[in-house]
């Protein structure tokens, strides 16, 4: 094989495939990417059999074959030349030089032969493909992925629930059994046959894929029996989907609230902040104490302090306190733009709080309380 390659594309290439590769070695060709010619240029393809990726660039291929090799280290190589052009040429068996300019790395390629095929090639059902803009779907990642659960023991909720409904809606739902996220968008056509739960770290390399998307390009998205598949530019993803089922999450949500809070999102962002600072290292714990007219946030810990603060709020009613971790509240309040109004929904001290805002009454979160 001998291509030449402009660098610029090349390390956006591999940038891609960083997060994909097998970092744990159980597979040494895993931690590789293969490098192949294919019509218009050259292919890159990592997976780590759980999420895979290829990325098609423009080369000029002056012979043609297969390499593989460390996607890392062929990244940071890549990454500090200066030279416009790289050339990528196997030498003896097992083998392959880099070239750019002055600089001659040679590195060790395993066979390419070894390389595990990925599902994209085989054919996706007709009916389970819709056409969804990069943006909104990074959006809504964005506001759901935080609230996947962390714990490995609970699989059905380590990942995001994506529904698509007959009603032209796009759903994904997220929850750890303390709170939950869930986001609606309107696709036209975004019908699925069956709901699926898409994994973490599929789409944390998801996420790192729609960063590089523009915006006007045209995304497919396709669920599988097995995976759900992405393809956006030059770039084909797949992430294999979480066995399970996901917990009806609609019976999570309050259908009504007996009490509404509306305060600033950057006031109540910037005080949580500030308040967390003494609050429980174990709980995170704070309390939200809401009168007419303001909110009081606070926070007790025995062992350093105590710390409160009040912003103006929209309430009237009684007095009403409820206890939150705070990292909860934080996170959510990150996933909403600054400047927007944030209507809590409360109904008693053990109840759920509903979180919406303004700018968005199509981004739902509900919380539960803690006892402080």
């Amino acid at each position: 094989m001998e291509v030449s390659v402009r660098r610029d594309d090349l390390v956006r290439g591999l940038y891609l495939v960083q997060g994909v590769v097998e970092r744990r070695n159980t597979l040494p060709i895993l931690a590789n990417v293969l490098i192949e010619p294919v019509s218009g240029g050259l292919a890159l393809t990592a997976t780590d059999m759980e999420v895979g990726l290829r990325n098609t660039i423009q080369a000029d291929v002056k012979k043609k074959g297969s390499v593989t090799l460390n996607a890392r280290k062929l990244y940071e190589i890549v990454r500090e030349m200066t030279a416009e052009e790289v050339v990528l040429r196997s030498a003896q068996a097992g083998w392959v030089e880099v070239l750019a300019g002055r600089s001659r790395f040679r590195i060790v390629s395993l066979d390419p032969k070894d390389y595990p095929e990925l599902p994209l090639s085989t054919p996706a059902p007709a009916n389970g493909t819709i056409r969804v803009a990069p943006q909104v779907l990074r959006d809504m990642i964005d506001r759901t992925l935080f609230a996947v659960s962390s714990d490995e023991t609970r699989l059905n909720l380590s990942g995001v629930y994506l529904v698509g409904g007959e009603s032209g809606v796009l759903r994904m739902v997220a929850t750890d059994g303390h709170r939950l996220a869930m986001i609606e968008r309107q696709v036209a056509g975004a019908k699925l046959e069956r709901s699926v739960i898409l994994p973490r770290k599929g789409l944390v390399e998801a996420r790192r894929l729609l960063d590089e998307a523009q915006n006007d390009s045209e995304l497919q998205l396709t669920v599988t029996a097995k995976d759900v598949r992405i393809a956006v530019d030059n770039v084909a993803f797949f992430m294999r989907l979480v066995d399970g089922e996901f917990p009806d999450y609609r019976q999570v949500v309050p259908k009504s609230t007996r009490v509404q809070v509306t305060v600033d999102r950057d006031d109540l962002f910037s005080a949580l902040r500030r308040t967390s600072l003494l609050a429980s290292e174990r709980s995170r714990g704070v309390k939200l104490t809401v009168e007419r007219g303001k909110l009081e946030i606070s926070a007790s810990n025995p062992d350093q302090g105590e710390a409160s603060e009040e912003i103006e709020a929209a309430y009237t009613g009684d007095a009403l306190g409820i206890g939150f971790n705070a990292r909860y509240l934080l996170d959510v309040l990150s996933a909403h733009a600054p400047g927007d109004k944030i209507e809590l929904g409360l109904t008693d001290e053990v109840g759920p709080g509903i979180l919406k805002g303004s700018q968005d009454p199509s981004y739902t979160y509900v919380v539960m309380p803690m006892r402080l």
